[in-house]
Protein backbone atom coordinates (compact mmCIF):
# COMPACT_ATOMS: atom_id res chain seq x y z
CA UNK A 1 0.00 0.00 0.00
CA UNK A 2 2.58 2.23 0.93
CA UNK A 3 4.53 1.45 -2.59
CA UNK A 4 1.53 2.45 -4.31
CA UNK A 5 1.08 5.89 -2.84
CA UNK A 6 4.42 6.64 -3.19
CA UNK A 7 4.31 6.00 -6.65
CA UNK A 8 1.07 8.06 -7.30
CA UNK A 9 2.76 10.96 -5.14
CA UNK A 10 5.71 10.25 -7.63
CA UNK A 11 3.82 10.65 -10.36
CA UNK A 12 1.73 13.85 -9.26
CA UNK A 13 4.94 15.78 -8.72
CA UNK A 14 6.65 15.06 -12.17
CA UNK A 15 3.41 16.72 -13.18
CA UNK A 16 3.36 19.66 -10.98
CA UNK A 17 6.86 20.20 -12.26
CA UNK A 18 5.65 19.39 -15.54
CA UNK A 19 3.21 22.27 -15.54
CA UNK A 20 5.65 24.74 -14.11
CA UNK A 21 8.07 23.98 -16.59
CA UNK A 22 5.34 24.61 -19.52
CA UNK A 23 4.69 28.08 -17.99
CA UNK A 24 8.07 28.93 -17.75
CA UNK A 25 8.40 27.84 -21.66
CA UNK A 26 5.54 30.05 -22.02
CA UNK A 27 7.52 32.53 -21.18
CA UNK A 28 10.92 32.24 -22.63
CA UNK A 29 12.12 31.27 -19.54
CA UNK A 30 13.03 27.51 -20.11
CA UNK A 31 14.33 26.84 -23.79
CA UNK A 32 11.71 24.06 -25.36
CA UNK A 33 13.14 21.78 -28.36
CA UNK A 34 9.96 20.77 -28.73
CA UNK A 35 7.91 21.15 -32.29
CA UNK A 36 6.04 24.22 -32.56
CA UNK A 37 2.62 25.05 -34.73
CA UNK A 38 3.18 26.80 -37.85
CA UNK A 39 1.23 30.39 -38.12
CA UNK A 40 -0.81 28.97 -41.11
CA UNK A 41 -2.05 25.83 -39.17
CA UNK A 42 -2.60 27.31 -35.52
CA UNK A 43 -6.80 26.92 -35.82
CA UNK A 44 -6.23 23.27 -37.07
CA UNK A 45 -7.66 20.94 -35.01
CA UNK A 46 -4.77 18.84 -32.81
CA UNK A 47 -3.21 15.86 -34.38
CA UNK A 48 -3.18 14.29 -30.66
CA UNK A 49 -4.06 15.19 -27.23
CA UNK A 50 -2.71 17.47 -25.10
CA UNK A 51 -2.23 15.15 -22.23
CA UNK A 52 -0.42 12.67 -24.76
CA UNK A 53 1.75 15.96 -25.86
CA UNK A 54 2.09 16.99 -22.22
CA UNK A 55 3.26 13.13 -20.76
CA UNK A 56 6.07 13.63 -23.77
CA UNK A 57 7.47 16.25 -23.09
CA UNK A 58 7.66 16.62 -19.21
CA UNK A 59 7.65 12.66 -18.76
CA UNK A 60 8.61 10.80 -21.26
CA UNK A 61 11.37 13.10 -22.11
CA UNK A 62 13.35 12.63 -18.83
CA UNK A 63 14.26 8.73 -19.27
CA UNK A 64 13.96 8.75 -23.19
CA UNK A 65 17.24 7.82 -23.05
CA UNK A 66 16.22 4.24 -21.77
CA UNK A 67 14.75 3.69 -25.34
CA UNK A 68 15.73 3.60 -28.82
CA UNK A 69 18.88 2.27 -28.00
CA UNK A 70 21.11 2.00 -31.26
CA UNK A 71 22.45 -1.60 -31.30
CA UNK A 72 25.12 -2.12 -34.27
CA UNK A 73 25.48 -5.95 -33.85
CA UNK A 74 23.75 -9.33 -34.34
CA UNK A 75 21.65 -9.27 -31.04
CA UNK A 76 22.72 -12.78 -30.15
CA UNK A 77 23.73 -13.30 -25.99
CA UNK A 78 25.95 -10.14 -26.09
CA UNK A 79 25.44 -7.11 -28.54
CA UNK A 80 27.10 -3.93 -29.53
CA UNK A 81 25.73 -0.15 -28.75
CA UNK A 82 26.73 2.58 -29.91
CA UNK A 83 27.17 5.18 -27.46
CA UNK A 84 25.07 8.53 -27.05
CA UNK A 85 25.16 11.41 -25.34
CA UNK A 86 22.48 14.37 -24.91
CA UNK A 87 23.43 17.87 -23.98
CA UNK A 88 20.05 19.36 -24.02
CA UNK A 89 17.85 16.82 -21.46
CA UNK A 90 16.87 14.09 -24.37
CA UNK A 91 15.79 16.97 -26.45
CA UNK A 92 17.93 15.38 -28.91
CA UNK A 93 21.47 12.80 -28.89
CA UNK A 94 24.68 13.01 -30.52
CA UNK A 95 27.09 9.74 -31.38
CA UNK A 96 30.47 10.05 -29.89
CA UNK A 97 31.71 7.56 -32.67
CA UNK A 98 32.37 4.71 -29.79
CA UNK A 99 30.71 1.59 -29.42
CA UNK A 100 30.24 -0.07 -26.07
CA UNK A 101 31.27 -3.93 -26.68
CA UNK A 102 29.47 -7.07 -25.16
CA UNK A 103 26.50 -5.86 -23.54
CA UNK A 104 25.13 -8.72 -21.95
CA UNK A 105 21.52 -8.53 -23.75
CA UNK A 106 18.73 -8.83 -21.69
CA UNK A 107 16.25 -7.38 -24.13
CA UNK A 108 15.84 -9.51 -27.37
CA UNK A 109 13.42 -12.02 -28.10
CA UNK A 110 16.05 -14.37 -28.69
CA UNK A 111 14.47 -17.56 -26.81
CA UNK A 112 16.71 -20.34 -28.44
CA UNK A 113 19.36 -18.14 -29.46
CA UNK A 114 18.86 -18.40 -33.38
CA UNK A 115 19.67 -14.74 -33.86
CA UNK A 116 23.82 -15.61 -34.91
CA UNK A 117 26.04 -13.99 -37.65
CA UNK A 118 27.65 -17.67 -38.21
CA UNK A 119 25.93 -20.99 -38.51
CA UNK A 120 23.65 -23.04 -40.25
CA UNK A 121 21.01 -20.98 -40.34
CA UNK A 122 23.19 -17.98 -41.70
CA UNK A 123 24.84 -20.20 -44.01
CA UNK A 124 21.27 -21.27 -45.68
CA UNK A 125 19.89 -17.92 -45.58
CA UNK A 126 22.95 -16.34 -47.42
CA UNK A 127 23.05 -19.07 -50.20
CA UNK A 128 19.31 -18.71 -50.76
CA UNK A 129 19.24 -14.86 -51.04
CA UNK A 130 22.31 -15.18 -53.60
CA UNK A 131 19.58 -17.74 -55.70
CA UNK A 132 16.64 -15.99 -55.24
CA UNK A 133 17.52 -12.53 -54.41
CA UNK A 134 16.35 -9.94 -51.28
CA UNK A 135 12.64 -9.55 -52.32
CA UNK A 136 9.95 -11.20 -53.93
CA UNK A 137 8.24 -7.57 -54.86
CA UNK A 138 5.32 -8.86 -55.40
CA UNK A 139 2.03 -10.54 -53.29
CA UNK A 140 1.36 -14.53 -52.62
CA UNK A 141 -1.57 -14.28 -55.31
CA UNK A 142 0.31 -12.55 -58.11
CA UNK A 143 4.10 -13.10 -58.88
CA UNK A 144 4.96 -13.82 -55.34
CA UNK A 145 4.67 -17.32 -54.52
CA UNK A 146 7.99 -19.33 -54.32
CA UNK A 147 8.65 -22.94 -53.45
CA UNK A 148 10.09 -21.76 -50.39
CA UNK A 149 7.42 -20.37 -49.44
CA UNK A 150 5.28 -23.35 -50.01
CA UNK A 151 8.01 -25.78 -48.38
CA UNK A 152 7.94 -23.26 -44.87
CA UNK A 153 3.97 -23.49 -44.81
CA UNK A 154 4.01 -27.43 -45.17
CA UNK A 155 6.75 -27.61 -42.58
CA UNK A 156 4.86 -25.24 -40.05
CA UNK A 157 1.83 -27.43 -40.22
CA UNK A 158 4.11 -30.55 -39.28
CA UNK A 159 5.15 -28.84 -36.55
CA UNK A 160 2.24 -27.45 -35.12
CA UNK A 161 0.71 -30.93 -35.88
CA UNK A 162 -2.20 -29.41 -37.80
CA UNK A 163 -3.44 -29.52 -41.23
CA UNK A 164 -2.69 -26.85 -42.74
CA UNK A 165 -0.61 -23.33 -41.97
CA UNK A 166 -0.11 -19.68 -44.05
CA UNK A 167 2.96 -17.81 -43.11
CA UNK A 168 2.37 -13.98 -43.39
CA UNK A 169 5.05 -11.27 -43.83
CA UNK A 170 4.69 -9.20 -40.57
CA UNK A 171 3.51 -10.82 -36.92
CA UNK A 172 1.30 -7.67 -36.07
CA UNK A 173 -0.56 -7.61 -39.38
CA UNK A 174 -1.07 -11.51 -39.04
CA UNK A 175 -3.08 -10.30 -35.55
CA UNK A 176 -4.94 -7.33 -36.86
CA UNK A 177 -5.60 -8.54 -40.34
CA UNK A 178 -6.81 -12.21 -39.83
CA UNK A 179 -9.11 -11.50 -36.91
CA UNK A 180 -11.34 -8.92 -39.42
CA UNK A 181 -11.14 -11.95 -41.82
CA UNK A 182 -12.90 -14.37 -38.88
CA UNK A 183 -15.32 -12.29 -36.98
CA UNK A 184 -17.67 -9.29 -38.12
CA UNK A 185 -20.76 -7.25 -37.18
CA UNK A 186 -23.16 -9.44 -35.01
CA UNK A 187 -19.98 -11.77 -33.33
CA UNK A 188 -18.73 -11.31 -30.46
CA UNK A 189 -14.86 -10.98 -29.06
CA UNK A 190 -13.87 -12.29 -25.42
CA UNK A 191 -10.62 -10.93 -25.09
CA UNK A 192 -7.97 -10.82 -21.95
CA UNK A 193 -7.53 -7.54 -20.81
CA UNK A 194 -3.52 -7.59 -21.56
CA UNK A 195 -3.64 -8.91 -24.63
CA UNK A 196 -1.43 -7.47 -27.42
CA UNK A 197 -1.64 -4.28 -28.91
CA UNK A 198 -1.99 -6.37 -32.01
CA UNK A 199 -4.96 -8.65 -30.97
CA UNK A 200 -6.40 -5.74 -29.51
CA UNK A 201 -6.67 -3.65 -33.34
CA UNK A 202 -7.93 -6.86 -34.70
CA UNK A 203 -10.68 -7.22 -32.81
CA UNK A 204 -11.72 -3.21 -33.09
CA UNK A 205 -11.55 -3.53 -36.82
CA UNK A 206 -13.36 -6.58 -36.86
CA UNK A 207 -16.66 -4.36 -36.45
CA UNK A 208 -17.52 -7.32 -33.83
CA UNK A 209 -18.79 -6.52 -29.94
CA UNK A 210 -15.84 -6.81 -27.76
CA UNK A 211 -15.78 -7.63 -24.08
CA UNK A 212 -12.83 -8.07 -22.08
CA UNK A 213 -12.07 -10.89 -18.99
CA UNK A 214 -9.82 -10.05 -16.17
CA UNK A 215 -6.27 -11.60 -16.87
CA UNK A 216 -5.97 -15.83 -16.85
CA UNK A 217 -9.57 -15.34 -14.66
CA UNK A 218 -11.28 -18.24 -15.66
CA UNK A 219 -14.56 -17.27 -13.74
CA UNK A 220 -14.56 -13.57 -15.38
CA UNK A 221 -14.76 -15.48 -18.97
CA UNK A 222 -17.46 -18.12 -17.91
CA UNK A 223 -19.47 -15.34 -16.64
CA UNK A 224 -19.19 -13.35 -20.15
CA UNK A 225 -20.15 -16.38 -21.92
CA UNK A 226 -23.31 -17.33 -19.63
CA UNK A 227 -24.23 -13.69 -20.06
CA UNK A 228 -23.63 -13.96 -23.97
CA UNK A 229 -25.68 -17.45 -24.50
CA UNK A 230 -28.52 -16.04 -21.77
CA UNK A 231 -29.03 -12.30 -23.17
CA UNK A 232 -27.57 -13.06 -26.82
CA UNK A 233 -26.81 -9.33 -28.85
CA UNK A 234 -27.88 -6.52 -27.57
CA UNK A 235 -31.78 -4.69 -28.53
CA UNK A 236 -32.56 -7.97 -30.87
CA UNK A 237 -31.68 -10.60 -27.99
CA UNK A 238 -30.51 -12.90 -31.11
CA UNK A 239 -27.94 -15.52 -30.49
CA UNK A 240 -24.45 -14.00 -31.59
CA UNK A 241 -23.53 -15.80 -35.07
CA UNK A 242 -19.71 -16.28 -33.82
CA UNK A 243 -17.94 -16.76 -29.98
CA UNK A 244 -14.33 -16.12 -30.40
CA UNK A 245 -12.11 -16.10 -27.24
CA UNK A 246 -8.52 -14.15 -27.63
CA UNK A 247 -5.88 -15.37 -25.67
CA UNK A 248 -2.05 -15.44 -25.73
CA UNK A 249 0.35 -18.61 -24.62
CA UNK A 250 3.21 -16.44 -22.46
CA UNK A 251 1.94 -12.59 -22.13
CA UNK A 252 4.88 -11.13 -22.74
CA UNK A 253 4.43 -8.00 -20.22
CA UNK A 254 3.50 -10.09 -17.73
CA UNK A 255 5.66 -13.15 -17.92
CA UNK A 256 2.31 -15.09 -17.45
CA UNK A 257 1.12 -18.33 -19.10
CA UNK A 258 -2.22 -18.91 -20.64
CA UNK A 259 -4.53 -21.37 -18.23
CA UNK A 260 -5.15 -23.16 -21.66
CA UNK A 261 -6.72 -26.45 -19.85
CA UNK A 262 -9.51 -24.23 -18.60
CA UNK A 263 -9.80 -22.16 -21.89
CA UNK A 264 -10.29 -24.94 -23.61
CA UNK A 265 -13.19 -26.94 -21.09
CA UNK A 266 -14.84 -23.37 -21.45
CA UNK A 267 -15.02 -23.15 -25.13
CA UNK A 268 -15.93 -27.08 -25.56
CA UNK A 269 -18.99 -26.01 -22.76
CA UNK A 270 -19.81 -23.18 -24.30
CA UNK A 271 -19.44 -23.91 -27.62
CA UNK A 272 -17.16 -20.85 -28.68
CA UNK A 273 -14.09 -20.96 -31.30
CA UNK A 274 -10.44 -20.33 -29.45
CA UNK A 275 -7.65 -17.79 -30.95
CA UNK A 276 -4.21 -18.59 -29.48
CA UNK A 277 -1.44 -16.08 -29.86
CA UNK A 278 2.04 -17.88 -29.72
CA UNK A 279 4.07 -15.30 -30.49
CA UNK A 280 6.23 -16.59 -26.99
CA UNK A 281 5.48 -19.34 -26.38
CA UNK A 282 6.13 -20.86 -29.40
CA UNK A 283 9.52 -22.47 -29.02
CA UNK A 284 10.05 -21.40 -25.70
CA UNK A 285 7.42 -24.00 -24.39
CA UNK A 286 7.47 -27.82 -24.37
CA UNK A 287 9.31 -30.74 -24.28
CA UNK A 288 10.34 -29.94 -27.70
CA UNK A 289 9.63 -26.21 -27.95
CA UNK A 290 5.79 -26.63 -29.84
CA UNK A 291 4.19 -23.70 -27.55
CA UNK A 292 2.06 -23.51 -24.65
CA UNK A 293 -0.52 -26.45 -26.63
CA UNK A 294 2.45 -29.17 -25.78
CA UNK A 295 3.57 -27.40 -22.30
CA UNK A 296 -0.16 -28.91 -21.03
CA UNK A 297 -0.17 -32.21 -23.37
CA UNK A 298 -3.32 -31.04 -24.76
CA UNK A 299 -4.32 -31.94 -28.59
CA UNK A 300 -3.96 -28.97 -31.05
CA UNK A 301 -6.91 -30.02 -32.45
CA UNK A 302 -8.76 -28.53 -29.53
CA UNK A 303 -7.06 -25.43 -31.04
CA UNK A 304 -9.62 -23.31 -33.90
CA UNK A 305 -6.61 -20.53 -35.05
CA UNK A 306 -3.21 -21.50 -33.98
CA UNK A 307 -1.16 -18.35 -34.14
CA UNK A 308 2.38 -17.46 -33.65
CA UNK A 309 5.36 -15.16 -34.78
CA UNK A 310 8.64 -16.10 -36.22
CA UNK A 311 10.12 -12.95 -34.91
CA UNK A 312 11.45 -14.69 -31.39
CA UNK A 313 12.38 -17.88 -31.24
CA UNK A 314 13.48 -18.27 -34.98
CA UNK A 315 15.59 -15.39 -34.96
CA UNK A 316 13.57 -13.83 -38.45
CA UNK A 317 10.87 -12.19 -39.42
CA UNK A 318 6.61 -12.82 -39.98
CA UNK A 319 3.96 -14.89 -38.59
CA UNK A 320 1.61 -17.86 -39.42
CA UNK A 321 -1.77 -19.25 -38.57
CA UNK A 322 -2.29 -22.88 -38.36
CA UNK A 323 -5.72 -25.19 -38.22
CA UNK A 324 -7.89 -26.95 -40.59
CA UNK A 325 -7.62 -26.89 -44.59
CA UNK A 326 -10.65 -24.76 -44.70
CA UNK A 327 -10.06 -22.40 -42.30
CA UNK A 328 -6.41 -21.81 -43.91
CA UNK A 329 -7.86 -22.28 -47.54
CA UNK A 330 -10.66 -19.38 -46.40
CA UNK A 331 -8.00 -17.18 -45.15
CA UNK A 332 -5.59 -17.01 -48.18
CA UNK A 333 -8.87 -15.80 -49.80
CA UNK A 334 -10.65 -12.87 -47.53
CA UNK A 335 -7.39 -12.05 -45.38
CA UNK A 336 -6.12 -8.58 -46.13
CA UNK A 337 -3.09 -9.63 -45.07
CA UNK A 338 -2.69 -12.63 -47.67
CA UNK A 339 -4.29 -11.02 -50.63
CA UNK A 340 -2.61 -7.21 -50.26
CA UNK A 341 0.59 -7.79 -48.65
CA UNK A 342 3.68 -8.50 -50.25
CA UNK A 343 5.20 -12.12 -49.56
CA UNK A 344 8.20 -12.93 -47.26
CA UNK A 345 11.87 -12.36 -48.30
CA UNK A 346 13.47 -15.79 -49.35
CA UNK A 347 16.49 -15.34 -47.08
CA UNK A 348 13.96 -14.55 -43.90
CA UNK A 349 12.28 -18.06 -44.93
CA UNK A 350 15.48 -20.17 -44.97
CA UNK A 351 16.15 -18.73 -41.58
CA UNK A 352 13.25 -20.20 -40.36
CA UNK A 353 13.00 -23.71 -42.54
CA UNK A 354 15.98 -23.69 -41.24
CA UNK A 355 15.74 -23.13 -37.47
CA UNK A 356 12.73 -24.90 -37.42
CA UNK A 357 13.93 -27.90 -38.81
CA UNK A 358 17.09 -27.95 -36.31
CA UNK A 359 14.12 -27.63 -33.48
CA UNK A 360 12.39 -30.71 -34.64
CA UNK A 361 15.64 -32.50 -35.04
CA UNK A 362 15.52 -32.96 -38.54
CA UNK A 363 18.92 -31.59 -39.17
CA UNK A 364 20.62 -34.89 -38.23
CA UNK A 365 21.23 -33.18 -34.69
CA UNK A 366 20.15 -32.71 -31.31
CA UNK A 367 21.14 -29.01 -30.97
CA UNK A 368 17.82 -27.76 -31.41
CA UNK A 369 16.34 -30.21 -28.19
CA UNK A 370 19.11 -29.14 -26.43
CA UNK A 371 18.78 -25.38 -27.32
CA UNK A 372 14.40 -26.15 -25.96
CA UNK A 373 16.25 -27.53 -22.63
CA UNK A 374 18.86 -24.91 -22.04
CA UNK A 375 16.46 -21.91 -22.20
CA UNK A 376 14.10 -23.72 -19.95
CA UNK A 377 17.13 -24.55 -17.31
CA UNK A 378 17.86 -21.14 -17.63
CA UNK A 379 14.56 -19.59 -17.06
CA UNK A 380 13.82 -21.79 -13.74
CA UNK A 381 17.79 -20.82 -12.74
CA UNK A 382 17.08 -17.22 -13.01
CA UNK A 383 13.74 -16.87 -11.92
CA UNK A 384 15.25 -18.89 -8.62
CA UNK A 385 17.95 -16.61 -8.49
CA UNK A 386 16.18 -13.25 -8.31
CA UNK A 387 13.42 -14.51 -5.91
CA UNK A 388 16.67 -15.38 -3.06
CA UNK A 389 18.02 -12.28 -3.92
CA UNK A 390 14.38 -10.88 -2.77
CA UNK A 391 13.41 -9.39 -6.13
CA UNK A 392 9.90 -8.98 -6.94
CA UNK A 393 8.88 -10.97 -9.84
CA UNK A 394 6.15 -11.40 -12.02
CA UNK A 395 5.19 -14.45 -14.06
CA UNK A 396 5.10 -18.39 -13.90
CA UNK A 397 8.48 -20.73 -13.51
CA UNK A 398 8.13 -21.57 -16.92
CA UNK A 399 8.12 -18.66 -18.86
CA UNK A 400 11.36 -17.19 -19.96
CA UNK A 401 10.25 -13.47 -19.83
CA UNK A 402 10.77 -11.90 -16.20
CA UNK A 403 9.25 -8.79 -15.05
CA UNK A 404 11.12 -7.54 -11.92
CA UNK A 405 9.13 -4.37 -10.89
CA UNK A 406 10.22 -0.99 -10.03
CA UNK A 407 7.06 0.86 -9.46
CA UNK A 408 8.44 3.78 -8.63
CA UNK A 409 8.37 6.10 -12.14
CA UNK A 410 12.45 7.80 -11.01
CA UNK A 411 13.46 3.94 -10.95
CA UNK A 412 12.62 3.26 -14.69
CA UNK A 413 15.20 5.43 -15.91
CA UNK A 414 17.62 5.19 -13.41
CA UNK A 415 17.52 1.06 -13.21
CA UNK A 416 17.93 1.31 -17.34
CA UNK A 417 20.83 3.41 -16.81
CA UNK A 418 23.02 2.16 -14.18
CA UNK A 419 22.35 -1.73 -15.96
CA UNK A 420 24.11 -0.03 -18.99
CA UNK A 421 26.55 1.15 -16.71
CA UNK A 422 27.47 -2.30 -16.30
CA UNK A 423 27.48 -3.58 -19.66
CA UNK A 424 23.61 -5.31 -19.54
CA UNK A 425 21.20 -4.02 -21.78
CA UNK A 426 17.17 -4.33 -20.41
CA UNK A 427 13.93 -3.12 -21.25
CA UNK A 428 12.55 -1.00 -18.96
CA UNK A 429 8.49 -0.16 -19.21
CA UNK A 430 6.20 2.21 -17.84
CA UNK A 431 2.91 3.47 -17.71
CA UNK A 432 0.91 4.05 -20.21
CA UNK A 433 1.88 0.36 -21.44
CA UNK A 434 1.74 -0.68 -17.59
CA UNK A 435 -0.52 0.09 -15.06
CA UNK A 436 0.73 3.00 -13.16
CA UNK A 437 1.80 1.71 -10.51
CA UNK A 438 3.51 -1.12 -11.63
CA UNK A 439 6.42 0.01 -13.64
CA UNK A 440 9.20 -2.81 -14.34
CA UNK A 441 12.14 -4.05 -16.44
CA UNK A 442 11.25 -6.71 -18.46
CA UNK A 443 14.22 -9.72 -18.69
CA UNK A 444 14.52 -12.02 -21.82
CA UNK A 445 15.91 -15.62 -21.39
CA UNK A 446 17.62 -17.05 -24.32
CA UNK A 447 19.36 -20.36 -24.56
CA UNK A 448 22.41 -18.58 -25.60
CA UNK A 449 22.98 -17.15 -22.58
CA UNK A 450 25.74 -18.88 -19.39
CA UNK A 451 25.16 -19.41 -16.24
CA UNK A 452 28.43 -16.95 -15.94
CA UNK A 453 25.80 -14.23 -17.62
CA UNK A 454 22.90 -14.57 -15.24
CA UNK A 455 25.10 -14.68 -12.68
CA UNK A 456 26.52 -10.98 -13.25
CA UNK A 457 22.85 -9.64 -14.00
CA UNK A 458 21.32 -11.55 -11.03
CA UNK A 459 23.96 -10.56 -8.36
CA UNK A 460 23.70 -6.77 -8.98
CA UNK A 461 22.97 -5.38 -5.49
CA UNK A 462 19.66 -4.00 -4.23
CA UNK A 463 21.29 -0.62 -3.25
CA UNK A 464 23.51 0.06 -6.75
CA UNK A 465 20.00 -0.49 -9.16
CA UNK A 466 17.97 1.86 -6.77
CA UNK A 467 15.84 -1.01 -6.05
CA UNK A 468 14.66 -2.22 -2.31
CA UNK A 469 14.07 -6.28 -2.04
CA UNK A 470 11.03 -7.66 -0.47
CA UNK A 471 11.27 -7.87 3.20
CA UNK A 472 9.80 -10.81 3.21
CA UNK A 473 11.93 -12.65 1.24
CA UNK A 474 14.74 -11.33 2.73
CA UNK A 475 13.61 -12.29 6.24
CA UNK A 476 13.77 -16.32 4.76
CA UNK A 477 16.92 -15.70 3.06
CA UNK A 478 18.47 -14.48 6.74
CA UNK A 479 16.74 -17.04 8.34
CA UNK A 480 18.18 -19.88 5.87
CA UNK A 481 21.79 -18.94 6.19
CA UNK A 482 21.17 -18.90 10.28
CA UNK A 483 20.39 -22.38 9.67
CA UNK A 484 22.82 -23.49 7.40
CA UNK A 485 25.11 -21.77 9.82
Amino acid sequence: MLVAVLTYVGYGVLTLFGYLRDFMRQWKIEKCQNATEREEQKDFVPLYQDFENFYNRNLYMRIRDSWNRPICSVPGAKVDMMERVSHDYNWTFTYTGRVIKDIINMGSYNYLGFAQKAGTCQEAAAKVLSQYGAGVCSTRQEMGNLDKHEELEKLVARFLGVESAMAYGMGFATNSMNIPALVGKGCLILSDELNHASLVLGARLSGATIRIFKHNNMQSLEKLLKDAIVHGQPRTRRPWKKILILVEGIYSMEGSIVRLPEVIALKKKYKSYLYLDEAHSIGALGPSGRGVVEYFGLSPEDVDVMMGTFTKSFGAAGGYIGGKKELIDYLRTYSHSAVYATSLSPPVVEQIITSMKCIMGEDGTNVGKARVQQLAENTRYFRRRLKEMGFIIYGNEDSPVVPLMLYMPAKIGAFGREMLKRNIGVVVVGFPATPIIESRARFCLSAAHTKEMLDTVSTLSCSETCLKESQRMRSRREEVSRTAG
